[in-house]
């Protein structure tokens, strides 16, 4: 009964665990506009931080006054081991879940005396897994969010939410964006390229 049980959870968890390697590696823009040569603008935004309607709320300014600019964007992931132990800590959340309902004792299986949490849990097993499934969004959530609104213009950072912290105003990307279109159209007026007032 309990090898039983123990084998579903065991295939759970690494049916879990490849899934979430295949979508670490699956780098898929959230949005793309446009896939004209010319200048690029792309925009790495928190998307747990909410950052995604204002990306969208830019591009929409931004294609009225550039139509030629192609603008991409895409979650920012947070740096170092963050985004590593989230993924660890919601395939655990996963598995001592599933531990908790089906009554498993791993204690037993470890030769220790099972602790008054672990029976408590036994005990109260929805209170608990819902407890622990929002404990741990919580704090995934957390390690995942960066607050990052960071802008490249032909991949040359001109914006860092992270360094400046703050999102840039309309005018002050407007100013940025012909600086940057003078200096690589230095011969070309910018109301040509497709500036529209």
């Amino acid at each position: 009964m309990y090898l039983s049980k123990l084998s579903l959870c065991i295939i759970f968890v690494l049916f879990c665990s490849l899934e979430s390697k295949a979508n670490l590696h699956d780098d898929v823009l959230l949005t793309k506009f446009s896939s004209k040569a010319g200048p690029t603008l792309k925009f790495f935004y928190c998307y747990s931080c909410g950052y995604r309607k204002v990306f969208e709320d830019y591009v929409n300014i931004l294609r009225q006054r550039y139509p030629e600019l192609q603008i991409d964007g895409e979650n920012y992931n947070p740096p170092g081991a963050n985004m590593i132990i989230a993924k660890g800590l919601g395939i655990a959340k996963i598995l001592v879940i599933i531990l908790i309902f089906s009554k498993i004792n791993i204690f037993q299986w470890i030769g220790q005396p099972q602790p008054f949490w672990w029976q408590w849990c036994m005990d109260n097993r929805l209170y608990s897994c819902i407890m622990l499934y929002f404990a741990c969004n919580a704090t995934e959530g957390y390690l995942k969010s960066s607050g990052a609104f960071e802008i490249n213009f032909n991949d040359v950072p001109i914006w860092s939410k992270i360094d400046t912290g703050r999102i840039p105003q309309p005018h002050e990307l407007y100013q940025i964006i012909d600086t940057h279109m003078h200096m690589l159209y230095p011969d070309v007026n910018i109301d040509k390229i497709g500036r529209n007032k």
